[in-house]
C-alpha cells in the first residue's frame, strides 16, 4: 500500500469509524450555517468579520466571520460548494483534520483582510474558506492523476488572478445579491496552499 495514501493509516473496524466520521464536520457545518442563516440579521451582526471589532478584541470574528452570509442565495452557492468538494476529493479527510483544514483557512481569510485590506469595514461569507479548502483537497487527494493536479491548481490560480485584476466571476454579485469580496479568495486560498503542502509532505488525511 502507498504510505502517501490516505488508506495507509487505517483499516478494519477504525476504517469504519473513519468512514462514518467523515460526514459529521461537512454535515454540522452544513446545518450551522444555516441555523446562523435562519436567526439573520441578528447572528450576522455578532458574528461577521467587523474591522473595528476586531481591532477592540473581538478576535473570534476572524473565523466567525465565515460562517455567516449576506442572504440565502449566498449560502447556498457556497454549500453548494462545499458539497462538492467533500463529494468529489475530500471524502478521505478524517474529523480531525477538516477541523484543522476549516480553521487554518479561516484564519487566513479573517487574518488576511484584517492585516492588508484596511478599508474593508465588515465581510461575511465561506467562499475564501472554500478556496483554500478546494486547494487542500487538490494537494491531498490520493487519486488525482499528476496532470488532473496541475491543470485544476492552474485553473484556480487563473480564476484568483482575473479576480485580482477584473474583479468577481461574471454573474456572480448579481446571484448574491451583494459585492464579491474577491480578497478573501486569495487569502483562502493560500492558507490551504500552506496547510495543504505540509499534509501532503507528512502524508496524512486521515490518520489520528
Amino acid at each position: 500500500m502507498d504510505p502517501q495514501s490516505p488508506s495507509a493509516f487505517v483499516s478494519g473496524a477504525d476504517d469504519a469509524r473513519h468512514r462514518r466520521m467523515n460526514y459529521v464536520f461537512p454535515g454540522l457545518l452544513l446545518a450551522l450555517t444555516m441555523v446562523l442563516q435562519a436567526f439573520a440579521p441578528h447572528t450576522t451582526l455578532a458574528l461577521r468579520y467587523d474591522r473595528a471589532a476586531v481591532a477592540g478584541g473581538e478576535v473570534w470574528r476572524l473565523i466567525t466571520g465565515n460562517l455567516v452570509h449576506l442572504n440565502w442565495p449566498h449560502l447556498l452557492l457556497n454549500l453548494a460548494g462545499l458539497v462538492l468538494i467533500w463529494v468529489l476529493l475530500a471524502r478521505e479527510w478524517s474529523f480531525r483534520f477538516w477541523c484543522a483544514a476549516f480553521l487554518i483557512c479561516a484564519l487566513a481569510v479573517g487574518g488576511g483582510l484584517f492585516a492588508f485590506d484596511p478599508a474593508l469595514q465588515w465581510y461575511v461569507g465561506l467562499s475564501g474558506v472554500l478556496h483554500g479548502l478546494f486547494v487542500i483537497a487538490l494537494l491531498t487527494e490520493p487519486h488525482l492523476r499528476w496532470f488532473e493536479r496541475v491543470g485544476l491548481l492552474a485553473a484556480l490560480a487563473a480564476k484568483i488572478a482575473w479576480e485580482q485584476f477584473h474583479g468577481p466571476t461574471p454573474g456572480v454579485t448579481e446571484l448574491i445579491h451583494g459585492a464579491v469580496v474577491v480578497q478573501a479568495h486569495l487569502y483562502g486560498a493560500l492558507g490551504g496552499a500552506v496547510f495543504g503542502a505540509g499534509a501532503w509532505l507528512g502524508g496524512r488525511t486521515r490518520g489520528g
